[in-house]
Parts: structure tokens; C-alpha cells; sequence
């Protein structure tokens, strides 16, 4: 059986995107960086392959994963 995320009535589909995706890890390049009004350069915009939108992200969540 197959179906498509936003065919999900109950319970809410950004629910279930959350289960299964919540701790996966993103890669993106970094676009610009932006304040908080307090503090500089506090968030992070990053464009994500596959991503229709870009994605702003608290500067401090994001990390570096070196390839071997």
C-alpha cells in the first residue's frame, strides 16, 4: 500500500513528518546570516537541495560534518 504524506487525515501530517524525520540531519550551504534583533549573526540562511524554500536555522544548531 502506498500513499502520499499529504493524503494523511488523522493525525496531522506535519505530526508524522515530524516523527520520521525530527532528528535527521540536513545539508545545505549557508546563503546569508541574520540577527535577532540582540544579537548578530544569531540565525543562519541556508538552501537545502530539494528544499523549495530557504531555510532559517539558529546558528548555534548548526555543525559541520567532515567527509573522511
Amino acid at each position: 500500500m502506498n500513499f502520499r504524506v499529504s493524503d494523511i487525515y488523522i493525525p496531522d501530517p506535519q505530526e508524522v513528518l515530524k516523527d520520521l524525520y525530527e532528528n535527521s540531519v540536513l545539508e545545505g550551504k549557508v546563503i546569508d546570516f541574520t540577527d535577532s534583533g540582540k544579537q548578530e549573526n544569531a540565525f543562519v540562511v541556508v538552501q537545502v537541495e530539494g528544499v523549495r524554500k530557504l531555510l532559517i536555522v539558529p546558528a548555534e544548531k548548526v555543525f559541520s560534518i567532515e567527509s573522511s
